[in-house]
């Protein structure tokens, strides 16, 4: 169709939709509530005027005998509710007349306008009600500067209903996902009031959009924390936050047990930088002690539980230590979310997330984040400025998406996590199982001081080598083999082959990475169901 049912709604504000075979297109004549058809050169000349005030539409025959019965009465419902609600537009000049509510009618009047002579819809005279019906007069409200430069379709097409006028939804329950790349100043005393901190404004998408902004309020809220810096993944969170915390020639500690790529930036990229590390099992923390009192410590950072073991550090303890002598402690708490634990709370100065496990949640979107004090946060962020790094709105969306449903999810991932360690645990044919709820755990009584759950991954050792490892993941009918973790759905991987394949079977061991070791994210799925499926596959090996 040339035009919206949008536009027509905001122009005729007198017609009557009826779920009647008259107006959609069935057999019976029309006169009964229209007056005769105007011929085609009064219609071509009325719609080129913009005189529409005594005009309706009548949508054509062979459109409408497509639409099934139901789907007519839902066009017609529609046709009301816009009618009524554009029935303001007929006062142009009163009090409630927004500059919004000018350029939406302004648009249906281009729109109007560009209906082509190929009669895609008629055009028939209104029967004369006594009700007023709103005239469309040309480009008028906020368009006024601008009628007489934008002429053309191509300019209106670029122009229309956003230069002046527009305003941000703001009553949608859902956020909008704002897709822009730049933000624009009505004056330049507008830009400079901006630039001399008088007046908050977006100005550049790699500093800043409206959807993730709320994103990052959401994650604040959860953390306890004044500012949150949402980032395009948890690793460029990662080395971005050292690299503006740590100085060239700077001294970083952090732990055996960790992300793989961040231990490789660790000891690879961040030498050549001049920084050095000390590594330290995580519960060392008389190694920790002797490493600040040796060197001048700009920053420890770790996981807390670390990957793939679930090893937790005494967060409060080593925040402690490192604030006596003017270290800063950063903690990875992907594993934990920020419902299990609040690392800031602790005492630790910056948490860290992949949002792209538990609190993007759905297996949809890579993102990361830093939430600590504004003076730490807008650090890394002047540097994220610059590097790039950006996350995509349409990510920032699906992260608030899915944070409105991450307590219950984390809910059910410890509950059923909980439930499968001590089954494991129990099992003849597991050899061991990492999971800081479980009275076995080395550091069991901490973790249960300092968080309020255990989440959703387990680490086990099949009582086998890596064929028969190899065997029971195979066997597992619910699980996804794959990388990543914390989402919906429930993921099953061998680190040693999953991570670690590239290293040697000896070089997989110095990082305690055995064949036999399995990495198991228990999603929301339901608890018996998963019991089902481990137990059978591990009668399978």
């Amino acid at each position: 169709m040339a035009v919206s049912s949008y536009a027509f709604a905001r122009i005729f504000s007198s017609f009557e939709c009826r779920s009647d075979p008259d107006f959609c297109g069935g057999d019976q004549p029309s006169h009964a509530r229209f007056s005769a058809r105007f011929n085609s050169a009064h219609r071509l000349q009325s719609a080129q005027s913009g005189d529409l005030s005594s005009l309706i539409f009548r949508f054509p025959p062979n459109f409408v005998r497509q639409l099934s019965n139901k789907a007519r009465r839902n066009c017609s419902n529609i046709g009301v509710a816009q009618i009524v609600a554009a029935s303001w537009t007929d006062k142009k000049t009163d009090a409630n007349f927004t500059p919004a509510a000018a350029a939406a009618v302004n648009a249906a009047a281009a729109a109007i306008a560009a209906i082509p002579a190929a009669e895609p819809v008629e055009l028939i005279e209104a029967a004369q009600t006594g009700n007023d019906v709103a005239v469309v007069d040309g480009l008028k409200g906020n368009w006024s500067p601008y009628r007489s430069l934008l002429r053309s379709d191509s300019s209106i097409a670029v122009h229309a209903g956003e230069r002046l006028g527009r305003g941000i939804v703001t009553d949608g329950i859902t956020t909008p996902t704002c897709n822009t790349s730049v933000y624009f100043f009505k004056t330049t005393s507008e830009l400079i009031d901006f630039k001399e901190k008088r007046r908050e404004s977006f100005e550049y998408g790699r500093y800043g959009n409206p959807t993730t902004a709320v994103a990052e309020e959401k994650i604040s809220a959860l953390e306890g924390a004044e500012s949150t810096l949402l980032m395009a993944s948890g690793m460029c969170a990662s080395i971005v936050m050292l690299m503006a915390l740590v100085p060239a020639g700077g001294h970083i500690v952090t732990t055996t047990d960790c992300y793989r790529k961040t231990r490789i930036f660790i000891e690879t990229i961040l030498p050549k930088m001049g920084i050095t590390a000390t590594v330290i099992d995580p519960a060392d923390v008389e190694a920790l002690d002797s490493a600040l009192n040796m060197y001048k410590v700009s920053l420890f950072f770790t996981e807390s539980p670390t990957n793939p073991f679930l090893r937790c550090v005494d967060i409060k303890l080593v925040s402690e230590l490192c604030h006596r002598k003017g270290a800063i402690v950063c903690i990875d708490g992907t594993f934990a979310t920020p419902l299990n634990q609040k690392a800031l709370a602790l005492g630790a100065d910056l948490i860290l997330h992949s949002a792209t496990k538990y609190i993007g949640g759905h297996n949809d979107v890579i993102a990361g984040c830093i939430s600590g004090s504004q003076k730490l946060v807008t650090e890394v962020r002047n540097l994220h400025n610059m590097l790039g790094g950006v996350l995509n709105p349409n990510a920032a969306y699906l992260i608030i998406r899915g944070m409105k449903t991450l307590h219950l999810r984390v809910q059910q991932h410890n509950s059923t996590a909980m439930r499968m360690a001590e089954i494991l645990e129990a099992h003849p044919k597991v050899k061991r199982v990492y999971y800081p709820g479980l009275p076995s755990h080395p550091e069991h009584s901490l973790a249960k001081r300092q968080m309020t759950g255990f989440g959703g991954v387990v680490s086990f050792e099949v009582n086998g080598d890596l064929q028969t490892t190899i065997k029971f993941v195979d066997a597992l009918k619910i699980p996804y083999i794959a990388p990543s973790f914390g989402a919906c759905e429930s993921i099953v991987d061998q680190p040693a082959i999953m991570s670690y394949w590239d290293l040697t079977q000896s070089e997989r061991l110095k990082y305690g990475i055995k064949d036999n070791l399995v990495r198991f994210s228990f999603g929301v799925e339901d608890f018996e169901d998963l019991k089902v499926d481990v137990l059978q596959a591990l009668e399978a090996i």
